[in-house]
């Protein structure tokens, strides 16, 4: 294993092994390649797995037939020098014509097969533009790995100063027993942030037992929750424990509970203030320790003074509320989001990664998400399996997405009370002939910035009352 070069000029850094005991080719390694990259040589296959792991290479290059151990599947060889320098860029040569072999190369996780005898000016070029273009691919890859190991927090995404602040009490409330009460929108991400707090509380390895309160009717609801005893009422064949009795040393998530009855909230109530429960046709209460998570996107307040919530229930689950902001008001976090879900599914369905056009994430970002969270997900997945190609453009987005963002521009325009359009037109006017007073210095520098004529620009500085030499 030898160093025969190092690179000169424009394209220093760029690290190339080329691994060949073929002696001929030396002499155009030199002379061709030598001058434009960092070169090591590997003359055998131990010399070649060797540099990978300790020389850190940006691309390889490698003569199969004379480097491939005899009785070996030169693309088998091929899948090993990816899993041993998985970023690497990889290119492989041979002077035998093998059957689909770039297909075959590209298959085993190379990048690119060449038949010899190889024309190195060439090569040298491809080289360039292909290493370059790896190495951006990689420090693209490296600085969205990094932004999004910034931005996400428990499997929640989003770096928006409204969500740093979600976290921040998150992570501040996770080490107590306190009940908290998560609220917002449907689809802000309440069983993720229910989620993020048992995974950093002392009750981590402990159950989480998840209930939706609007799934099921009062009557299965009540069994659901308390659970009861065999025989206690018709259907009831066997001894079922409740999900709150389940929950016993962790935590009970309680998602929309304000769906609750107010007969329901009563007993919940009593669960919360004794720490007891009893099965229906129970005798005896249960001691029961768990922590409560509630969570609801209903105004419970108003819910409180019309009567449909209990006030005392409403202050023992209130101990800290935590509201999580609609996607509307995450300012930056909906690229992040389409980015995570797109590769996701992408990845998930076996599918070419795709990207936004700037124009179609433009759209996207103005749009005001009423399902947040949860719908943006699933119009990622949407265009994830539908689009073609790896370029998600303005067209392919949801006629729904696409009729907002016009409402939106046209209710800027106009808005709802209306506007008087002469002096809106006139406002516009001025604005523009005061820019080119100021940039021109004159009237007839600005009448030629504007293209319009001398005396039109005099006329409309006597209208306006604007004053400008010249």
């Amino acid at each position: 294993m030898a160093k025969i070069a190092t690179a000169e000029g424009p394209h220093d850094g760029l690290k190339l092994l080329f691994a060949t005991s073929d002696d001929a080719a030396l002499l155009d390694i030199g002379q061709e390649l030598a001058p434009a990259f960092f070169i090591r040589m590997a003359p055998d296959s131990v010399a070649l797995f060797q540099s990978l792991a300790e020389q850190a290479p940006e691309i390889v290059v490698i003569d199969l037939d004379t480097i491939v151990p005899n009785g070996t599947d030169v693309f088998a060889y091929i899948e090993s020098v990816r899993a041993a320098a998985p970023q690497i860029l990889c290119l492989a040569i041979s002077r035998t014509p093998l059957r689909n072999a770039r297909q075959r190369t590209k298959k085993a996780g190379g990048d690119e097969f060449l038949l010899a005898p190889v024309d190195f000016p060439e090569l040298r070029e491809y080289l360039l533009e292909a290493g370059a273009r790896h190495r951006e691919r990689l420090e693209a890859n490296q600085l969205r790995s990094e932004i999004a190991r910034k931005s996400t927090f428990c499997e929640m995404i989003g770096a928006s100063e409204a969500m740093q602040r979600v976290y921040d009490i998150l992570r501040r409330v996770a080490a107590s027993n306190s009940t908290v009460m998560l609220r917002g929108e449907s689809g802000t991400g309440k069983e993720l942030a229910a989620r993020a707090i048992v995974s950093l509380s002392p009750r981590r390895n402990q159950p989480i037992i998840s209930v939706n309160c609007a799934a099921l009717p009062e009557t299965l609801m009540e069994s659901e929750l308390f659970g009861h005893e065999k025989g206690s009422f018709t259907g009831a064949h066997a001894t079922h424990p409740g999900q709150i009795e389940l929950a016993d040393g962790g935590t009970l998530f309680l998602d929309e509970i304000g769906s609750l009855s107010l007969p329901l909230q009563s007993k919940l109530l009593r669960v919360l203030q004794e720490r007891v429960v009893q099965r229906i046709g129970g005798k005896s209460p249960r001691k029961i320790d768990f922590r409560l998570i509630a969570a609801t996107n209903d105004d419970l307040d108003q819910m409180v003074k019309r009567g449909q919530f209990r006030e005392d229930l409403y202050y023992r689950i209130c101990v800290i509320p935590v509201f999580l902001p609609p996607l509307r008001e995450r300012t930056g976090d909906v690229p992040l989001l389409l980015d995570h879900y797109l590769r996701m599914y992408c990845t998930a369905g076996d599918l070419p990664q795709k990207r936004f056009s700037p124009e179609a994430l433009q759209v996207l970002e103005t749009s005001t998400w009423p399902g947040n969270v949860r719908e943006l997900e699933n119009l990622a997945q949407r265009l994830a399996l539908m689009v073609d190609g790896d370029l998600i453009e303005v067209q392919h987005l949801p006629d729904k997405v696409l009729y907002e963002n016009k409402a939106k521009q046209d209710e800027i325009l106009v808005p709802a009370d209306g506007l008087d359009l002469d002096d809106e037109l006139a406002r516009i006017e001025v604005a523009y002939l005061t820019a080119a007073l100021r940039r021109a210095g004159t009237k007839n520098g600005a009448a030629a910035l504007l293209q319009i004529s001398k005396e039109k620009m005099k006329y409309l500085c006597r209208k306006y009352q604007l004053s400008q030499e010249g």
